[in-house]
């Protein structure tokens, strides 16, 4: 997963969106101690600062140094870069020790997870009853494919579909809304299923800008390692005929965000 966005590191701190307060109110409202949140996958730390404001402690882990080198840096919250092989003790020893976190979460990294591995981690370091009262909480979203305007949204349709031979298979759960995927954990207090809930961020861009976030996707880089140039000269066109013609102008681009939430099984 860190090659894939290796190249783009920069671009994805500075074009990705940021995440509503009501997401993590949600979240932080499901898990009964607020001491120790993990984000794995963190990434260029989009989810840090909200995070740092709800529990006491944060731990960001990333497999990608070169991201977690634009990731904020504030005084609750510590990162680690942690190889994909990093094994449980290795966890233990970096991140948290066992029965110690209130809540883990995976903001758009979910789908690039080796989850049967992934899912016996989190087991390990969230807090379990019957040994303690409190239940941790698995928290893990995406964010699905912006939403501007008719033409705009014509326009990045034809090019969203042209670059499916780019994406990693993994991304299907990411177009699935993680409806699909294997989740064993129990429904939080309060809710009858895991998921997933929607909520949705937006963003202010201009065509530039709106651009430079196509360019921070994996399936860019892929398309150009291999020759293929998706911006090509008549896409670019495209999307400026369909931006109304002033490439400055300022508009609204939403993300639809989709979260599955559940706490830890209690041990039988």
């Amino acid at each position: 997963m860190a090659n894939l966005f290796l190249k783009q590191a920069k671009q994805y701190a500075a074009t990705r969106p940021a995440y509503p307060p009501e997401l993590f109110d949600f979240i932080a409202s499901k898990t009964a101690r607020h001491d120790l949140a993990w984000d794995v996958g963190t990434g260029s730390g989009q989810a840090i600062p909200p995070l740092a404001k709800l529990y006491r402690d944060v731990v960001g882990t990333d497999t990608s140094a070169q991201q977690l080198s634009y990731a904020p840096r504030l005084p609750n919250v510590r990162y680690v870069h942690t190889p994909p092989d990093l094994p449980l003790d290795g966890i233990h020893a970096a991140v948290a020790p066992p029965g110690s976190v209130d809540l883990v979460t995976v903001a758009q990294a979910f789908h690039w997870l080796d989850l049967p591995r992934f899912y016996a981690q989190v087991r390990s370091v969230l807090r379990a009853p019957p040994l303690q009262q409190a239940a941790g909480v698995l928290a893990a979203w995406c964010y699905t494919e912006p939403c501007v305007d008719a033409a705009v949204d014509d326009a990045f349709w034809r090019l969203y579909n042209g670059s499916q031979p780019y994406w990693a298979p993994n991304r299907r759960l990411v177009d699935d809304r993680y409806s699909g995927v294997d989740f064993p954990f129990d429904p939080v207090d309060g809710e009858a299923h895991t998921g997933p809930f929607e909520f949705s961020t937006e963003r202010r861009m201009d065509l530039d800008g709106y651009l430079a976030y196509i360019t921070s996707w994996s399936a860019y880089q892929t398309a150009k390692e291999k020759g293929v140039e998706l911006l090509d000269e008549a896409t670019v066109r495209g999307f400026a005929d369909a931006w109304g013609g002033d490439r400055a102008e300022v508009k609204t681009v939403r993300y639809p965000i989709f979260l599955r939430i559940g706490k830890v099984r209690p041990e039988k």
